[in-house]
């Protein structure tokens, strides 16, 4: 396990009418601020909502020198996700019940010049798709349903993240564990005792007076635990 935990904070609980602000607000110190910015783009047939798409995406991408980690809550990712790779996302992630052909799609993310990142929902089992994966560089477990922020963490799904987090260690998959769903300061632990290396925060970060310090609360807490030096 990487002792230099990634957080991740998501915009969609950010001031959607200030965003280039709120994004400034996560930067921080060099080191110190966000690792990625998590994007959640959501089409209201995948989920039941509509968040942003490819143009805010390249607004952002004008605005910050933060790696975009964009999420693609989306039907038929298989034509729609390329574009935000092509745009320069750093990582640009799918959902294993949306896409046609994930490992055909892995590929071309990954020619179009971005990190591949595969999402399963809470209740979607991670066996099946392990061979799947062997092609994805993120695998982010969702630990709400997706399609709206602020919801409850479900701790079951940190079954998925203990597998994943083994076949990691033991080099069967070569990829980094994301989690995303729920995730603040009193479940980033367990989250991070099962092996999660890079977390999503979206309302403990930006329902904080500063936004930049709540970073930085989440990654020490995170760096603080005794499992983090054994890894």
């Amino acid at each position: 396990m990487s002792n230099q935990p990634m957080i991740a904070p998501s915009i969609l609980s950010a001031d959607f009418a200030r965003l280039a602000d709120e994004v400034a607000a996560v930067t921080g110190e060099p080191g110190r601020g966000a690792d990625w910015l998590h994007v959640d783009v959501m089409d209201a047939h995948f989920v039941p909502n509509l968040t942003l798409g490819l143009p805010v995406v390249r607004s952002l991408l004008a605005t910050t020198g933060l790696p975009l980690d964009c999420h693609l809550m989306i039907e038929n990712p298989d034509r729609w996700a390329i574009g935000y790779a092509e745009a320069g996302s750093h990582n640009v992630t799918v959902h294993v019940e949306a896409a046609n052909d994930p490992v055909m799609l892995a590929k071309d993310l990954r020619a179009a010049g971005a990190k591949a990142g595969l999402a399963i929902k809470p209740n979607t089992p991670l066996q099946p798709y392990v061979d799947v994966l062997k092609h994805y560089d993120t695998l982010l477990v969702m630990s709400v349903e997706p399609g709206f922020g602020g919801q409850k963490f479900i701790a079951a799904v940190l079954d998925k993240v203990r597998q994943a987090r083994r076949m990691v260690d033991s080099g069967h998959l070569n990829l980094i564990v994301e989690i995303d769903g729920g995730i603040n300061t009193d479940t980033i632990e367990q989250a991070a005792e099962a092996g999660v290396d890079c977390f999503v925060a979206g309302s403990a970060v930006y329902a904080a007076d500063d936004p930049a310090k709540a970073v930085e609360g989440l990654r020490g807490q995170v760096e603080a635990l005794p499992s983090r030096g054994r890894c």
